[in-house]
């Protein structure tokens, strides 16, 4: 892989996605806490999430804020930081901090210093951020669950969302499975996908792995296996069934090939050259070689997922390109 690549950016902002990205009006409180958005007040999953009262999300420079005096936690575990800098310099911060304005561009940590300091060492300037504007727990913790209901977010974001929610706002695994209408075990199986190699989180993120996948490769320990075997199965087309068998099997190396899956006899090169395209763009990749002419098949999971592939292949066509 040549050339300098782009920094990376959170595959999403966990519970920054459930509420609004600027500071709500006093007469909106009413609705705030109705958590409807539709005239009719009416349900819906696809329904943005409903304005929380007391809070908005932000993305902050680093050096606006300062920690809390009252913070009672003086020691990091260095092992523990390391790991979170490593995983922020991969896939960016899927847990904002939360924070209070202190004064004009300047505030002041509440939750997340541990965040804070390793965004700090993996070199970033700016961080996900809620800033909360009122001092009541409850009000926004209660306001982001109910938001769950309505925001449809990647399954990466929703267990970094349940996570903050238990970790930040003292919340319970069963109060999340009531008031989200999930099993306890739903709620922890989709919370183990954060103990995922940061690689195979970003592929669940962009959406080039599914839930199942990211299920299934939980059964691996070795991250640089899980890696592997999640390259497979976007570069192969492997399907859930048949990844659990390779993981059952402890099929974990590079050379092994699901057992249910018939292959067809292809050019000598070619199963490597749609392993490599694959691993590049971060992709499924599919060379087909014809009698008379060959084709490339690349798959995409968003708009945005397809700019970031073109911007690998062709780096003039990046952000920075005027249009």
């Amino acid at each position: 892989m040549s050339g300098k690549q782009p920094p990376r950016r959170g595959l999403g902002r966990g519970l920054g996605s459930l509420i609004p990205t600027q500071p709500q009006l006093e007469h909106n409180d009413d609705a705030a806490r109705s958590g409807t958005s539709h005239a009719d007040g009416s349900p819906g999953e696809s329904q943005p999430p409903a304005a929380v009262a007391g809070a908005y999300f932000a993305e902050l420079p680093v050096t606006q804020i300062v920690a809390n005096a009252r913070q009672p936690r003086q020691v990091f575990d260095e092992g523990a930081m390391a790991e979170l800098v490593h995983s922020i310099k991969e896939i960016g911060l899927l847990q904002p901090v939360v924070v209070r304005k202190t004064g004009e561009d300047a505030y002041e940590l509440i939750m997340g210093e541990r965040r804070w300091r390793a965004t700090q060492e993996a070199g970033l300037d700016v961080i996900p951020a809620i800033v909360r504007q009122t001092g009541d727990d409850a009000m926004l913790r209660d306001a982001l669950l109910e938001n769950l209901h309505r925001s449809e977010l990647n399954p990466l974001e929703e267990a970094a969302a349940y996570q903050q929610l238990l970790d930040d706002f003292g919340c319970t695994h069963d109060e999340l499975a009531q008031r989200i209408g999930r099993s306890r075990p739903q709620i922890s199986n989709t919370l183990r996908l954060l103990k995922l190699s940061p690689a195979v989180q970003r592929r669940v993120g962009a959406g080039v792995l599914s839930a199942g996948h990211a299920r299934a490769l939980l059964g691996v320990t070795d991250p640089s296996a899980q890696d592997r075997l999640a390259s497979r199965v976007v570069s192969e087309g492997i399907s859930v069934r048949g990844l659990e068998e390779l993981v059952a099997v402890g099929e974990t190396g590079t050379d092994s090939r699901p057992r249910t899956r018939s292959r067809r006899p292809t050019a000598p090169g070619l199963a490597d050259i749609n392993e490599r395209l694959g691993d590049r763009l971060d992709t499924r990749v599919k060379v087909a070689l014809g009698k008379t002419k060959g084709t490339i098949a690349i798959e995409f999971a968003t708009l945005s997922d397809l700019e970031r592939i073109v911007g690998i292949i062709d780096p003039r066509n990046r952000e920075d390109r005027p249009i």
